[in-house]
């Protein structure tokens, strides 16, 4: 990831020329020194380092991405907010909602500009699909189903990384793919206010791996076992509350990390009394439209992503001309610097991962108690609002 942060940051001005933004990049930090290598001479940071506060207190840096793994991302969003650094950080922000809490207010002490790694939001034909439910193309909204299936934990002898340390990660599936499916609902529909749930860790042990030695796509045969200490599945009831476009609207987000089949399976369908829509990130550049109740067409239309649609004519000319994940982060790159630089604050923010986290949390709660839990609802998030 902080590869794809290097080469977005790159990129932004040569796909927004018209911003006059230019980007250099300053100095990078990794404990692997073979990484800090790759950083300086492949990447092309004009420095290294292996201690991250190296990178804070750099004169010439005016923003930092952080993309550690889960259990360093408060610390240094903490530190990045003291140092008075604008920082761009990956999800979870927090190993659970305390932690999100506490960067989030470092960061509104500190007035320095957030960004947050919801890179699936930027897709054009999301940006469509939320201009259509805000000018209410679909009528009142009534339900949301949204699904973020994949199959990187599938394999049995996959490595216990990190990433199935509570420790280390906090929840697993939760922060990991249905904080996503969250973020997107809330961005098109509204802001979540009550959830109840469930989770199952399908594999409860994996081989051992040394940390930093490899990822949790590795396969290891007849390693050391140990102990899966979070959840690989997670199902949820939401219901939207009353400041949403969907205000009083139903729906369920299910995430699975151990799916054989999807790969990156993120799907979302809002339906509305005057019509519907669908879109699968496996086909992001896609989405199923059917307006109208009484049209003699029944059914639903394939829109191709446009220039017409979000930043897609930065990226492509005309319809049918396929854009990517990588093309999705240097929007948000773009969005992210345009606001640091005093202009639109079109970014995913700060307050964006403690509502997430604030549903995960109650989420989790909901799958220990049973019971629905309700969800305070957090000002200053960029969550579509009636």
């Amino acid at each position: 990831m902080g590869k794809l942060h290097s080469r977005a940051y790159q990129t932004v001005p040569y796909a927004y020329p018209e911003l006059g933004l230019t980007t250099k990049l300053v100095i990078a930090a990794d404990t692997a020194p073979d990484r800090v290598d790759y950083a300086r001479d492949v990447l092309g940071f004009a420095e290294g380092t292996t201690d991250y506060h190296d990178v804070l207190n750099h004169p010439d840096v005016d923003v930092v991405s952080i993309c550690a793994p889960n259990f360093l991302h408060a610390e240094i969003g903490i530190a990045a907010a003291k140092a008075g650094k604008h920082f761009w950080i990956e999800k979870p922000v927090g190993r659970g909602y305390e932690e999100t809490v506490a960067v989030q207010e470092a960061a509104v002490e500190a007035g320095v500009v957030t960004s947050i790694g919801y890179n699936y939001r930027h897709a054009p034909a999301v940006e469509h699909a939320r201009k259509l439910i805000a000018d209410g193309r679909l009528g009142r909204i009534t339900n949301v189903r949204a699904v973020f299936f994949s199959g990187y934990a599938s394999e049995p002898n996959g490595a216990l990384s990190w990433r199935f340390d509570r420790k280390l990660a906090g929840t697993g599936v939760l922060a990991d793919l249905f904080s996503h499916a969250t973020d997107l609902c809330q961005y098109v529909v509204g802001p979540i206010a009550e959830v109840t749930a469930l989770t199952s860790t399908v594999y409860t042990q994996r081989p051992k791996l040394a940390m930093g030695s490899g990822t949790h796509f590795a396969v290891i045969e007849n390693g050391e076992m140990g102990e899966v200490e979070n959840e690989d599945y997670a199902a949820a009831l939401v219901r939207f509350g009353p400041s949403a476009r969907g205000a009083g609207a139903v729906g369920t987000i299910e995430s699975s990390r151990v799916a054989v089949g999807p790969e990156c399976g993120y799907q979302i369908e809002v339906y509305g009394t005057e019509g519907s829509l669908k879109w699968d990130f496996e086909r992001m550049n896609e989405l199923k439209v059917c307006l109208g109740r009484n049209n003699d067409e029944q059914g639903y239309t394939t829109v191709n992503a446009s220039p017409r649609h979000g930043d897609y004519a930065h990226f492509q000319p005309g319809p049918g001309n396929s854009m990517g994940f990588d093309d999705l982060k240097v929007i948000e790159a773009k969005k992210f610097l345009v606001a640091v630089t005093g202009g639109a604050q079109e970014n995913s923010n700060i307050h964006d991962a403690a509502s997430a986290a604030a549903i995960v949390s109650a989420a989790e709660a909901s799958s220990l108690s049973g019971q629905w839990q309700k969800i305070e609802e957090i000002h200053g998030t960029t969550a579509a609002r009636a």
